[in-house]
């Protein structure tokens, strides 16, 4: 398939820039993953169509507050730091905007010498490889100072740093929230383990690479980003027990979908076990796992909307997209959801 296969016109005034109170009043477009039939309902309705014995698989990765930025010490040039991946203790490799600013050996200070940090490294990419320096606990220190990385779409400010965290997150190591769990408040998951749901963790941590457009045209020869993932033994047994009853195993947002598949694809089942997977979707691939999928809607020729096209079929999708674009859904980060069962 050409990526171009998955382009669909967007007016920009539907890129939603907030989110909105409540949590689980944004919308919801129900999709049937075999005849194609839509709903259009509240994400709070979610309750009526998930059944006694299934199970819900939510990303429990926690966002970091990693864009920072920091004062050149010689000449008190403003630098804007986004850290991407821990390499060890307080060394990150982070992107640094200018560039041209943080040499090799070049110091800076952050939150008024809350942390201090030396350029150790540049990197054949450009990436910098940043030592810190904390009195206190790191990422206490970044809590205080760092600002949530949104991505390029979103513009206005965040108000609060909480929006862009789901309720149940916890494993603290993504560069970017899966999203699809930004719809659920405590109460609405308490209603559904009241009606007989399981809800169970694993954590994908997610990266910038999950931003990184299509650049092939043919979908095949794109290379996937690599994160990392685990699946604890207590989110496996579940599994089991809900295949063997008759249930379904419904995967909240793309990362839990690819952890999932992830695992099935390499071990033939699912088990309790970490890595990396940088395992890519698409129209052609058979599911092992997934039974449904609740999801947002996703950038137009994006791996997200293939892997969405490959579990409903890409006809629906489309359709499904050109409907929520007719009806004026919020889309993206912010936006509204679509569950697929």
């Amino acid at each position: 398939m050409k990526t171009s296969d998955f382009y669909y016109d967007l007016p920009k005034e539907l890129i939603a820039q907030t989110p909105v109170e409540p949590r689980d009043s944004s919308r919801l477009l129900i999709l049937g993953r075999n005849n194609g039939e839509i709903e259009h309902k509240h994400f709070y309705d979610i309750i009526e169509y998930l059944h006694e014995g299934d199970l819900l698989v939510v990303n429990d990765s926690r966002v970091l507050p990693a864009r920072i930025f920091g004062i050149k010490e010689e000449t008190g040039a403003r630098v804007e730091f986004l850290l991407l991946k821990q390499i060890s203790g307080n060394k990150w490799e982070t992107l640094c905007k200018p560039g041209k600013k943080a040499k090799e050996g070049t110091k800076f200070t952050f939150g008024d010498g809350l942390l201090k940090a030396t350029v150790v490294e540049v990197k054949d990419d450009g990436n910098r490889v940043v030592d810190f320096e904390c009195d206190e606990n790191f990422f206490a220190a970044l809590d205080k100072i760092g600002q949530m990385p949104l991505p390029p779409y979103i513009t206005e400010e965040l108000k609060d740093k909480e929006r862009y965290q789901t309720v149940y997150s916890h494993e603290l190591g993504s560069a970017a929230a899966p999203t699809a769990g930004l719809h659920f408040t405590k109460e609405l998951m308490d209603r559904i383990r009241e009606k007989g749901i399981n809800i169970a963790n694993v954590t994908l941590h997610v990266g910038l690479g999950t931003f990184r457009p299509v650049k092939v045209d043919d979908v095949t020869n794109h290379k996937m980003h690599s994160e990392h993932y685990e699946v604890p033994e207590e989110t496996a047994k579940l599994i089991k027990q809900t295949k063997e009853n008759g249930g379904r195993v419904i995967a909240v947002g793309t990362t839990s979908c690819r952890t999932l598949e992830s695992v099935a694809t390499q071990y033939g089942e699912i088990i309790a076990c970490d890595g990396f997977t940088d395992i890519f979707i698409y129209p052609g691939y058979k599911f092992k796992v997934l039974d449904g999928l609740i999801t947002n809607f996703h950038l137009p020729e994006s791996t997200l909307i293939m892997l969405v096209s490959a579990f409903a079929g890409f006809d629906n999708v489309m359709n499904a997209y050109k409907n929520a674009v007719d009806e004026k859904y919020r889309f993206f980060s912010f936006g509204d959801a679509m569950f697929i069962s």
